[in-house]
């Protein structure tokens, strides 16, 4: 038996970490395709007429379903009684459709969505739900744009399999790594997972202006095949997923019937719920202000563009500055794994000396979307070190509270600091770069600690119930933060608003005098509405934010309480 346990798949660590890899690929592509629109919010406002209210509520659609249909509640449920590998394909194929209705929804030319009747039809309809109207929880209103309203209904099916991904890349992750170097498997994952941000805000403005044209979407498209991919690394999980089992003996999870009393078990457990808390304000201090992020740096910050015939205004300084990111998050992680101090020390000043570079060509480059794509590139470096230190020494539940610290911070910086560098060309791209990377590193403090310590929380055969309510709680946050910003944005700034509304309003009444053509009206809007796109007073949607990393702060001293008083584990190590 020790014979046959010796040449398992999971105990050969290139295996276990080729299959880890398999996930966090497919997690990296769904990131991307996640914030695609992010870094263009401009573009969609001047490109497709949204404004922040309805971009917002576009963003915020993509967990609706998993809230108010409670989808992800079955899909724990499917998690537990399928298993990993065929709900790993399901959820990628679930995501590959949403993402193929949103590309539809923001394309234009002879077969796109603009001009089509279908969008008379969304026009037309959808502006009443009955219920989610008078309750304030409908995913579209009345004068939200055709686009948008398709946009979000493809952005559904897409969550639905991101959020059944993120629940099943978990629960793969504690069944290839348990008792093993769990912690530094789960934050490797987030790692690469997240680079996918920072490939997303350099990568969509750069399809969406590729040649000189803008078409939003370009964009959408460019996630649209990275989904493709995706779904071809599931499927290659399944089958190595299928040979682990076949050599161990053990069962899919489906053998073990679901009881509708397990989710009881887990209710009732005041460190779930903690936990779950924790995770909801955390979560709903990050993603959604990453929709908004671009934006908000778009009007905080002096960028002057550079020349267009210039390499810093060419495309090709683009890939090169992916190439710099790459080399930035490669040489950080692999310092983590040098036996050797010299080495360490060398790939880390390496990655350093790359991150410094790549900073310099963000701010050459006067972009805004490239400054915050550094967000990811801290946490890439230190989140081995976190998840390592978490196997070996533990302390969760503090890191948790750092991690809320850090979030507080950075949130009344951009809310405060930020914009007393506005007329600073340099001072106010340091100020930004600082915050991002710090909020970052906070980034990774918080889901480091937080989901390798939900095993500790509960039995191993709900596990994946478990990963579902709590995923089914932060979605509650997720889906309702990107609109509250959105309202909120456009409430406090009732001028920028007005200034829009009275540009469409001169530029019909000049169309139906015969003062101007469509064509020339449209172009007119297009130009008023690129100039408020960067005219946002951000202050009130990032104090938001910041009071929700006290309640996190508040809840994660409470945690540290309950952990000492029933000795739940989550400050000792993973290993012991």
């Amino acid at each position: 038996m020790s014979q046959q346990l010796k040449t398992t798949l999971r105990d050969s660590a290139a295996m276990r970490w080729t299959a880890l890899l398999l996930l966090a690929l497919a997690m990296f592509c769904s990131y991307i395709f996640m914030d695609i629109l992010s870094p263009i919010k401009d573009l969609m406002l001047s490109e497709r007429g949204w404004d922040s209210t309805a971009f917002g509520t576009m963003q915020g659609s993509e967990v609706f379903l998993n809230v108010f249909v409670f989808f992800l509640i079955f899909a724990g449920i499917i998690l537990d009684k399928m298993g990993v590998r065929f709900t790993a394909v399901l959820s990628a194929a679930v995501m590959l459709v949403g993402a193929i209705i949103k590309w539809y929804a923001v394309s234009d030319g002879a077969y796109g969505f603009i001009g089509s009747s279908l969008e008379q039809w969304f026009n037309n309809n959808l502006n009443y739900i009955p219920v989610f109207d008078e309750l304030g929880i409908s995913p579209f209103y009345k004068g939200m744009p055709a686009s948008a309203k398709c946009a979000a209904c493809g952005f559904m099916i897409f969550g639905c399999g991101c959020e059944m991904a993120g629940i099943t890349v978990s629960r793969g992750i504690v069944k290839w790594f348990k008792g093993r170097e769990m912690a530094l498997a789960m934050g490797s994952e987030m790692a690469l997972a997240r680079l996918g941000v920072a490939t997303c805000m350099i990568f969509s403005p750069f399809f969406a202006r590729l040649g000189g044209v803008v078409s939003v979407s370009r964009s959408v498209a460019f996630g649209v095949v990275l989904m493709c991919i995706a779904l071809i690394m599931t499927i290659v999980y399944f089958f190595m997923d299928q040979k682990l089992d076949a050599q161990t003996g053990e069962a899919e999870e489906k053998d073990d019937p679901f009881k509708v009393s397990d989710i009881g078990k887990i209710l009732s457990d005041s460190g779930f719920w903690i936990v779950a808390l924790l995770c909801v304000l955390y979560y709903s201090a990050i993603f959604p202000f990453q929709k908004y992020a671009v934006n908000m740096l778009q009007c905080n910050l002096t960028l002057t563009a550079p020349e267009a015939d210039s390499f810093w205004g060419g495309s090709s300084v683009t890939i090169v500055q992916y190439v710099i990111m790459l080399v930035v998050a490669a040489t950080g992680f692999a310092s983590n794994f040098q036996k050797q101090r010299q080495r360490q020390l060398l790939l880390l000043g390496i990655s350093l000396a790359a991150l410094v570079t790549y900073c310099y060509m963000g701010y050459m480059r006067q972009s805004a979307e490239a400054i915050f794509a550094v967000f990811p590139l801290l946490a890439v470096l230190i989140t081995p070190i976190l998840g390592n230190y978490l196997d070996h020494k533990g302390k969760a539940a503090t890191m948790l509270v750092m991690g809320s610290v850090l979030l507080i911070a950075c949130h009344l910086t951009f809310a405060f600091v930020l914009p007393m560098f506005k007329g600073s060309a340099v001072g106010g791209v340091i100020i930004a770069y600082i915050t991002i990377l710090v909020l970052g590193a906070s980034f990774s403090l918080v889901p480091a600690s937080l989901w390798p310590s939900v095993p500790k929380l509960v039995e191993p055969k709900i596990i994946g119930s478990a990963y579902a309510l709590i995923f089914w709680i932060q979605n509650i946050g997720l889906w309702l933060f990107p609109m509250l910003i959105g309202k909120v944005l456009d409430r406090t700034n009732p001028e920028l608003v007005a200034q829009i509304a009275a540009a469409k309003a001169e530029a019909a009444a000049a169309v139906d005098a015969g003062e101007m053509t469509l064509a020339e009206a449209e172009a007119h809007v297009s130009q008023i509405s690129e100039q408020v796109a960067v005219s946002f007073d951000y202050t009130a949607p990032l104090v938001m934010l910041a009071c929700l990393g006290v309640a996190a702060l508040v809840l994660g001293l409470v945690l540290k309480v309950v952990d000492r008083k029933k000795g739940l584990g989550l400050e000792e190590p993973n290993i012991k």
